[in-house]
């Protein structure tokens, strides 16, 4: 089997998105874990252009971009499918990743004290529970999917507090669901720990003048 290595950070949830996926998928792979205060020649090397993670090797070749890279691997190793066979089912599941990528972080500004970026978040996020996840446990219906795996940045947020406090108890109960599945709970930073480590991180930074 070729080598499959991946490089990213254990605060990243776009590392963990592609994480995830491998272990579902039952596919072995060596983790690299990547500083990046101080990036590395293999990273520069093989995302020049954002330098960021997650950047996924196999057989001697690398992808970058998280959402790319779950599609490659869904294409390479089509065994426990992340995307439904259905044809349209596909297309919806395809639909919902492109809404989370595009509207990325600007999705979860719900309390964050601006009001017009809480009104815009709060009616995207009641359109996901409404439209994405309807009355399914998961995106993907009785499992978790590539949809899930996507909208799984909501830990990152503190997501299962904010989702209570406007009600939208749909998506709490999809986010608890989601963090109990074995290989999300096993492969899953610790909130706490993971905010202090990112305030340490800002601390040491030089401040931009």
């Amino acid at each position: 089997m070729a080598e499959v290595k991946l490089l990213g950070t254990w605060v990243s949830p776009y590392t963990y998105r592609v994480k995830w996926a491998l272990k579902l998928k039952g596919i072995a792979f060596d983790y690299v874990e990547e500083d990046l205060c101080n990036k590395s020649s293999l990273l520069l090397q093989h995302n020049p252009f954002h330098k960021k993670v997650p950047v996924f090797f196999h057989g001697g070749k690398s992808i970058c971009e998280s959402s790319i890279i779950l599609e490659y691997i869904e294409e390479i190793w089509p065994q426990n499918s992340l995307l439904p066979s259905n044809p349209y089912e596909r297309a919806m599941a395809r639909f919902w990743i492109k809404f989370a990528e595009d509207k990325g972080p600007a999705m979860w500004m719900v309390g964050q004290g601006q009001e017009k970026a809480e009104k815009d978040s709060l009616e995207m996020l009641k359109m996901v529970e409404e439209q994405g996840l309807g009355e399914k446990k998961f995106f993907g219906g009785d499992k978790i999917n590539m949809v899930d795996i996507v909208f799984g940045l909501a830990h990152w947020v503190g997501g299962e507090k904010l989702l209570e406090a406007h009600n939208l108890h749909r998506l709490q109960a999809w986010l608890r669901n989601f963090k109990q599945v074995p290989v999300i709970t096993e492969n899953l930073p610790d909130l706490d720990e993971m905010l202090a480590f990112l305030r340490r991180q800002r601390e040491m930074s030089p401040v931009a003048k």
